[in-house]
């Protein structure tokens, strides 16, 4: 059996200091023996030393050398992406989307597939193993270094007894042991994120989120939902449906704008926009409406929260835009004592792969960094 590497050992000090050099290069790209000495702050031997242990490690490799410096051309040592990897996937009710994802977030492509609308021909275990095999084709890598799947779906998994999914849009995946069931299947771990929970994360990272400290998500697409982000941290809930806001029932007066929608979900929903809007790109009458219509929904939102910022996301946020945003914050003061900043969606492509690359990013980081502390005790 391995011995346990004691706190404040010469090993464990170079285990430390091999994580912390391999972080830098997965933070800056390629790195010389003196950028790790700087970034690091380690002497040169040092540095050398480390890059010889994470070189025989795997997980380090020689990238050629930068010229046009006084002196010898200097050698550029630069993290392997190659594994561990994940596969970050988005799927709603018509088409799955898939991407490889390494520890430096390498932009690799996304693969689309069309869903089957018949049940019968639907398998949660043959589509995500699909899946994981397109996106690692699309990015020249090695299936087997996939270790994780994020997936994020339009619904939730109660993370309690038999993890039941609560979800209308994925017909033929099973109702309860989920993540069980596909872990068993594929033989890698299994994360299963709400979408409207990652598009929050997307914001957080490189949208509409990104200035502010907490921030509360209204989604509007197909389907209406919410999502909490306080300082950073996603607000789930103890069943994981912190957020389903669609089916609660409208109020007297967001009925009186539409005397049938007796939902959220009926009120926004993609097909109430539709039907307001034809399809179309809101004309300046239509959006006025169609901000009344928002601003009830975030009611419910703002009453809870009291957020300092509203992000409106998804299909409808993004075809209003700015317009929309600003018509949606002048209802709220409108009708309402509460007076949040409210911006369109700064992530308009795939905000929900966008949102699990970003979450599954980090797992993998911690994957490759953790095989640093491994090799320190083996």
């Amino acid at each position: 059996m391995a011995a346990t590497t004691a706190q404040g050992t010469p090993s464990w000090l170079g285990a430390v200091n091999d994580r912390v050099g391999l972080a830098a290069l997965l933070d800056h790209g390629p790195l010389t023996r003196i950028g790790i000495c700087e970034l690091v702050g380690v002497s040169k031997p040092t540095a050398s030393l480390m890059m010889s242990r994470l070189i025989a490690a795997g997980v380090v490799e020689e990238q050629g050398t930068r010229t046009g410096t006084p002196g010898r051309s200097a050698v550029l040592y630069a993290a392997r992406l190659d594994r561990p990897l994940g596969v970050a996937v988005d799927l709603d009710a018509h088409e799955l989307r898939a991407a490889v994802v390494d520890a430096a977030g390498t932009d690799h492509p996304v693969v689309r597939r069309p869903l089957a609308e018949d049940p019968a021909e639907r398998s949660a275990e043959r589509e995500i193993a699909q899946a994981i095999a397109d996106a690692c084709a699309a990015a020249g890598s090695d299936p087997d270094a996939v270790r994780t799947v994020c997936i994020g779906i339009p619904g939730y998994v109660d993370p309690g007894g038999a993890g039941e999914l609560f979800t209308e849009t994925l017909p033929g995946w099973p109702s309860t042991g989920l993540r069980d069931r596909l872990e068993e299947a594929l033989g890698r771990r299994v994360l299963i994120e709400n979408d409207v929970n990652l598009a929050a994360i997307a914001e957080r990272r490189r949208g509409a989120g990104l200035d502010h400290q907490e921030f509360a998500l209204l989604w509007l697409g197909n389907g209406v939902g919410a999502s909490f982000d306080l300082g950073g941290e996603l607000y789930r809930g103890t069943f994981g449906g912190a957020g389903e806001i669609g089916f609660l029932p409208v109020s007297a007066d967001a009925g009186a704008l539409d005397p049938t929608a007796r939902s959220l979900q009926d009120l926004v929903g993609g097909r109430a926009v539709a039907a307001l809007t034809g399809g179309a790109a809101p004309t300046a009458e239509q959006l006025d409406a169609l901000a009344e219509r928002i601003a009830h929904a975030a009611l419910p939102l703002l009453a809870v929260l009291d957020p300092g910022c509203l992000v409106l996301a998804g299909p409808t946020a993004a075809l209003g835009g700015a317009p929309l945003a600003a018509a949606v914050e002048s209802a709220i003061r409108r009708i309402s004592r509460w007076y949040p900043a409210v911006l369109a969606t700064g992530v308009t492509t795939d905000p929900v792969l966008a949102g699990a690359r970003e979450f599954l990013r980090n797992r993998v980081r911690d994957d490759l960094l953790d095989t640093v502390a491994r090799l320190a005790v083996s």
